[in-house]
């Protein structure tokens, strides 16, 4: 006579279907990797997930958008945190908000221990990611910053002598001179210089 199954082998039976792979358990499991230091490999991140590689490819695309969403997940949160710290603070205002955000960024990007070992690692591939569009990854940055200096135009908060999309655009190079390159070169970046070119686009003065 057998025996009623028990809640616990029910939990027991059903785990593997519970807990299979998706697209979005590949992304965090890749994300971790990145954060720990480890290089991307679509293979083994296949077979930890325990699903073929032609499935894994279809989730996420290639290699490149897949570190695309990595790195874009990554600003973005540091760009969140930098928004909220400047809206917290009632003084900043224009473009001194605005310079708060991308200096803080910046900043982060820089101390980023993530970032110094995967430009250590991969110079030539991180730097094409970071300053292509092959991820994905750079329309974004643009798309971010030029919404922002849109709502600030039409706050009446900033009147720059360029549209919002090419603020946007420039900015974002800069940054990437500032900071990957000189981490890919092995130098210390600063963050200054950026800081002080970013308010002479924006705002036509240094101060």
């Amino acid at each position: 006579m057998s025996s009623q199954p028990t809640p616990l082998s029910l939990a027991l039976s059903q785990r593997k279907s519970d807990e299979r792979a998706t697209p979005m358990s590949a992304f965090r499991m890749a994300r971790r990797w990145w954060l720990e230091g480890r290089r991307l490999n679509l293979s083994l991140l296949a077979e930890e997930l325990g699903v073929g590689r032609a499935t894994l490819m279809r989730w996420v695309g290639n290699k490149d958008l897949l570190m695309g969403e990595i790195l874009w997940s990554q600003y973005k949160n540091l760009y969140d945190e930098a928004i909220e710290r400047a809206e917290a603070n009632p003084k900043l205002k224009g473009i001194d908000f605005l310079a708060q955000i991308y200096t803080d960024i910046n900043i982060a990007l820089i101390n980023g221990k993530a970032m110094h070992d995967f430009l250590r690692a991969e110079p030539q591939w991180g730097l094409q990611l970071l300053t292509s569009n092959i991820s994905g990854l750079q329309s974004r940055l643009i798309e971010t910053w030029r919404k922002l200096f849109e709502e600030q135009i039409q706050a009446g908060n900033i009147n720059p002598e360029m549209d919002a999309e090419s603020l946007a655009y420039f900015i974002i190079r800069i940054g990437e001179g500032a900071i990957y390159c000189d981490l890919i070169c092995g130098r210390t970046p600063d963050p200054e210089p950026a800081s002080t070119a970013f308010r002479l686009l924006v705002n036509g003065h240094s101060r």
